[in-house]
C-alpha cells in the first residue's frame, strides 16, 4: 500500500521520499512514458527507462486501481478518440495536447500557428525532460521513491501532465465534469474501464498533493 511523500533531512541534503511498490510505481512510470511518446520533439522519440511494453501489458493492478488504462490516442472509444491528425501538427489534433502545449491565441489561427512555431519545440523538450526524469525515479532499484529537490520538482510536474491528459481522456475540462462521472459511474458497471481510469486519476492527485505538500517551506515558531 502506498504511503504519502514526507521530507526527509534539510537544505541541500534534502529528499522526499514515498512508499511505493513496484506495481504502483510500474502504473505511474507507464503512463508518464505514454505522456513522454505524446510530447517528445521527434516522432520516434522514446524514453530509454522501461522496456516499452504497451501499458495494458504493464499492469494487472494497483491494488485493483489502473487496470486497462491508457492515455495513448489509439486506445481511446470511437467517440473519445481525438481527431485523426498528425499529433504534431499545427492544425486541429489530439485535444490532449491542446491541453499540454495550449495555444497562445484561440481566436486568430494564424497568431496561434506563429506563437506555436516559436515555442512548442522547446515546451516539448522540457516537459520530455521532466518526464524522463519522473521515469527515472520510479525505474530506480528500491522499494520507494527518494527524489532529491530538482527531480521533485520534475515529478510534480510530470504528474501535472499525465493527470491533464488523462483528465482529457475522462473528459474532465471543468471541476462540474468530476462530479458528473462519479455520478455515471455510481450506476455504472463494476468493469467499467472509466472506473478504474477515474481510480487511476485520484490516485495521482493523492500522490501529487503529498508530494507539493512536502515541499513547502517549513515554518518556524516565531521567536520570542
Amino acid at each position: 500500500m502506498a504511503r504519502a511523500f514526507s521530507r526527509r533531512g534539510k537544505g541541500k541534503t534534502v529528499r522526499y521520499a514515498a512508499k511505493l511498490d513496484a506495481m504502483e510505481r510500474a502504473v505511474v512510470a507507464g503512463l508518464m512514458e505514454q505522456v513522454h511518446d505524446l510530447v517528445a520533439p521527434e516522432p520516434d522519440a522514446a524514453t530509454t527507462s522501461g522496456d516499452g511494453d504497451d501499458f495494458d501489458s504493464i499492469v494487472s493492478g494497483l491494488g485493483g486501481l489502473g487496470m486497462g488504462v491508457s492515455v495513448s490516442a489509439e486506445d481511446q472509444t470511437p467517440d473519445q478518440r481525438p481527431v485523426p491528425t498528425d499529433a504534431r501538427s499545427f492544425g486541429e489534433r489530439d485535444p490532449a495536447l491542446e491541453r499540454l502545449l495550449p495555444a497562445g491565441n484561440r481566436t486568430d489561427d494564424q497568431a496561434s500557428a506563429e506563437f506555436r512555431r516559436l515555442t512548442e519545440p522547446g515546451l516539448r523538450q522540457r516537459k520530455a525532460r521532466h518526464l524522463e526524469s519522473a521515469i527515472a525515479a520510479l525505474r530506480a532499484p528500491g522499494s520507494g521513491v527518494e527524489l532529491d529537490e530538482r527531480t521533485a520538482i520534475d515529478f510534480v510536474i510530470a504528474l501535472t501532465d499525465v493527470r491533464l491528459v488523462l483528465g482529457e481522456r475522462l473528459g474532465l475540462r471543468e471541476d462540474a465534469d468530476v462530479e458528473r462521472l462519479e455520478e455515471e459511474l455510481a450506476d455504472a458497471d463494476v468493469d467499467d474501464p472509466r472506473a478504474h481510469a477515474m481510480a487511476v486519476y485520484d490516485f495521482l492527485t493523492w500522490l501529487q498533493e503529498t508530494l507539493a505538500t512536502a515541499m513547502l517551506p517549513v515554518s518556524r515558531p516565531p521567536e520570542r
